[in-house]
């Protein structure tokens, strides 16, 4: 292998540490070419789904990326704005927000930058770009609260590809779970106590989910039990007795059985149970996207008043709240403690000089 060095590389040149916060990613643009190109890479990731290899190239090249492009960029373009996607534009907020208060508090030896694991921008290119800056010691942060081997650990999967195309791999650290982190908990407890401020409360609460295959469970993923801790956390502090929320998964795909209760399910049937009145939030969304504003804010809804509720809410994601900053910051601090960058760049680049370098 041919590993990747760096233009910019200069023994003079001051370290650094690195931030890089993830999410799941966004197609280019909401039309289907862009959509095909974004699921292929999307879907085709083993750690998403796990069919053998053959019979799942069959079924997504043959089927799947012949019918969903043009489905899906119906659904983006319904919720797609002029700066772009709803969940680059928040996450490019939260990274400004972050980078904000990490460089006040840390100075120009660290640098903070965002990445997507499935679209632009690359994990590869963002790591690639905070290597060339000098960066050495490199934190990262998928936003999923929750641990789930489909997103935290393609994640993981993604930055090990690009690290094994670098000659001078930083030192890691990796933070796969924050799902019981008080700070997010707190932050959670105070979006939703501000909406029943300006709202008032509906007849339930209900935490929805993105869903995964129930296999998943059974093979060891953490997943459905930390996203069930998250919301007995928020209950507890909301002061919600155990039948006035109720926990939820969202976005099944394909025709196995996933985690249970269905969202979309449990909409419909709650009215005919008596519950008229719901209030939505997805706590493992760390911003609006496609799956809360349109699945949830949308889709969601009209199944509820179709079974004849009379109040249905969603509940914004944290975004790039401020308590939701302060959490983030307060987690990524607690990560990067004892890292300190300390050198003597005359004297290495003297050492390297000595020794037939050319900068």
């Amino acid at each position: 292998m041919k590993y990747r060095s760096h233009d910019t590389f200069s023994h003079s040149q001051a370290d650094k540490i690195g931030v890089l916060i993830t999410n799941l990613g966004t197609p280019d643009a909401p039309a289907p070419k862009a959509l095909r190109r974004y699921l292929k890479e999307f879907l085709w990731d083993p750690r998403v789904v796990e069919v053998p290899r053959p019979l799942w190239w069959l079924i997504l090249n043959g089927i799947i990326l012949n019918i969903r492009p043009r489905r899906s960029a119906k659904a983006y373009a319904g919720v797609w704005t002029e700066q772009g996607s709803p969940l680059l534009i928040h996450t490019q907020a939260q990274c400004q927000a972050i980078r904000k208060r990490l460089v006040e508090n840390w100075g120009d030896a660290i640098e903070v930058d965002f990445a997507m694991r499935y679209g632009n921008p690359s994990i590869e290119a963002k790591v690639q770009a905070m290597l060339c800056k000098g960066v050495r010691k490199l934190l990262v942060l998928p936003m999923y609260p929750q641990y789930c081997a489909s997103t935290t650990a393609s994640t993981f999967d993604a930055l090990s590809d690009t690290l094994k195309q670098t000659r001078w791999m930083p030192e890691l650290r990796f933070i796969t779970q924050y799902h019981d982190d008080p700070g997010y908990i707190q932050a959670l407890v105070d979006k939703i106590k501000a909406h029943w401020q300006q709202h008032g409360k509906a007849d339930k609460l209900l935490f929805s989910y993105h869903g995964i295959p129930k296999r998943y469970l059974l093979n060891g993923d953490p997943y459905h039990c930390q996203c069930h801790k998250t919301s007995r956390l928020v209950a507890i502090k909301l002061g919600l007795a155990e039948g006035q929320y109720i926990t939820t998964f969202q976005s099944r795909f394909g025709r196995e059985e996933w985690l249970k209760p269905y969202t979309d399910e449990t909409l419909k049937a709650l009215p005919s149970k008596g519950v008229k009145s719901v209030q939505v939030v997805c706590p493992g969304f760390s911003a609006d996207c496609l799956e809360t504003i349109e699945e949830i804010g949308q889709e969601n809804r009209d199944y509820f008043l179709e079974a004849g509720g009379k109040a249905y809410q969603y509940i914004d994601a944290l975004n790039a709240d401020e308590q939701h900053i302060d959490a983030l910051v307060h987690l990524l601090e607690k990560n990067l403690q004892g890292w300190q960058v300390k050198q003597d760049l005359a004297l290495r680049e003297q050492l390297a000089k000595a020794a037939g370098a050319a900068k």
